[in-house]
């Protein structure tokens, strides 16, 4: 029997990789459609990128790191690579819920999704080199570091903090450094001109909400996965949760986005959505069907406000990818003590203590990494290159083939 539970729970997680693996496409589609056909190449080939090196930097130091066994609570790296323990493969590793394995692959994935929001914020004037450079290192260090503090054993579990499935871990993580990198590159040409700001349309809408779609069913097994068993009774609500907050972030971002905008705009409907799954993500597991519906509608509300308040302070993020994954992920993050089977004076402020902590870390080491690269390598493409494409200057083709120009 005990056999068979650590089979099922075994399969479960392998399934929740497959599909937050599949996340990775879905946030490419989301970022190439909200952005301009001429950058498609340098989009595709950021996230191919991402996930390729991201994952061969978690084997190399980052699993270890965030993972180290009784550390200082602060930072250790107890060896290079993976080293199968002795009972890696048996139901006495992590409580019979999966293998050594089945965790580094998991975690893995997690790993390269910090990068993968910091693409769409610097979306169409970053030099793919300077890009590459930064999240080499802050995917290799900055969030297994982050990550260790709290679910490898370090300071902030120790603490009271609790983050379930990332919205401070993983979503702000890659959130503050994505309006680090923002700050040092600044806006799109055309985007802001004295007072008046101009809206960029992304070139294929369709293509945005494919992507949506798919986020939407990869997070069933980042928060599913996060259960980290099969278990009926956690993963049932987790799911039901994390579901109900999407549905209700992307209603509240509809009903405010009319009520401020005077339109239905469907960019706004879909980033409601994925600013209520960041919402659910710190809590999935404590809420209520009514209290994941209620921290879903705030969250559409804030994809609102944040929105309207980045272009007053003149803030471009092409995708809306720091409304979503940084204000929602603090948001889900202080839910925790509103909402909850934690909610409590206490725990409200130890999340917002916590959520300063890891924010106040993310921006000074994005800070000391994107200012040599931008001294020494330079951080922005030439003027030229952003009004041309990225794709034809970075990578020397074009994403879509104009097969009439080349018939004789």
């Amino acid at each position: 029997m005990e056999n068979a539970l650590f089979t099922a729970n075994n399969i479960w997680m392998m399934l929740c990789i497959a599909l937050v693996f599949l996340m990775h496409l879905g946030f490419s589609l989301l970022e190439i459609g909200l952005t301009r056909q001429k950058n498609t190449i340098n989009i595709l080939f950021k996230n191919f990128f991402i996930i390729c090196s991201g994952l061969v930097l978690y084997y190399i130091v980052g699993f270890n790191i965030m993972y180290p066994g009784d550390f200082n609570g602060w930072f250790s790296l107890s060896e290079v690579g993976l080293h199968l323990p002795d009972n890696g493969l048996t139901a006495d590793y992590a409580d019979a819920g999966y293998t050594y394995w089945t965790d580094f692959l998991f975690q893995g994935m997690f790993a390269a999704t910090a990068a993968t929001i910091v693409s769409g914020a610097v979306a169409e004037r970053i030099k793919i080199g300077a890009f590459m450079v930064f999240s080499i290192i802050y995917v290799g260090f900055i969030y297994p570091i982050s990550g260790s503090w709290l679910w490898g054993g370090g300071f902030l579990s120790d603490f009271g903090f609790y983050d379930f499935a990332g919205s401070t871990l993983v979503h702000s993580v890659g959130g503050w450094a994505a309006l680090m990198a923002v700050v040092f590159l600044g806006p799109r040409i055309g985007k802001f001109k004295g007072k008046k700001i101009f809206a960029i349309p992304g070139h294929n809408i369709p293509l945005a909400a494919t992507g949506v779609f798919l986020l939407w069913f990869g997070w069933f097994g980042f928060n599913g996965g996060s259960v980290l068993s099969a278990d009926p009774a956690s993963t049932s609500i987790v799911l039901v949760t994390t579901s109900l907050a999407a549905a209700s972030g992307g209603l509240g971002a509809c009903i405010s986005s009319f009520l401020v905008f005077k339109n239905f705009d469907v960019t706004m409907f879909m980033n409601g959505i994925l600013g209520g799954l960041v919402g659910i993500t710190a809590g999935a597991d404590l809420m209520s069907p009514l209290e994941s519906i209620a921290i879903g509608l705030i969250a559409g509300l804030i994809i609102i406000l944040a929105v309207k308040l980045m272009d007053i302070i003149r803030i471009d993020d092409p995708v809306g990818a720091i409304p979503v994954h940084l204000c929602c992920g603090i948001w889900g993050t202080l839910a925790v003590g509103l909402f909850g089977n934690m909610a409590g004076t206490e725990q409200f402020f130890i999340q917002l203590v916590s959520i300063a902590t890891v924010g106040g870390f993310c921006c000074f080491s994005a800070s000391i990494i994107l200012w040599p690269i931008k001294t020494f390598m330079g951080l922005r493409v030439s003027s030229k290159h952003e009004v041309e494409g990225l794709d034809i200057h970075e990578h020397g083709m074009d994403a879509y083939a104009d097969f009439g120009l080349n018939q004789h």
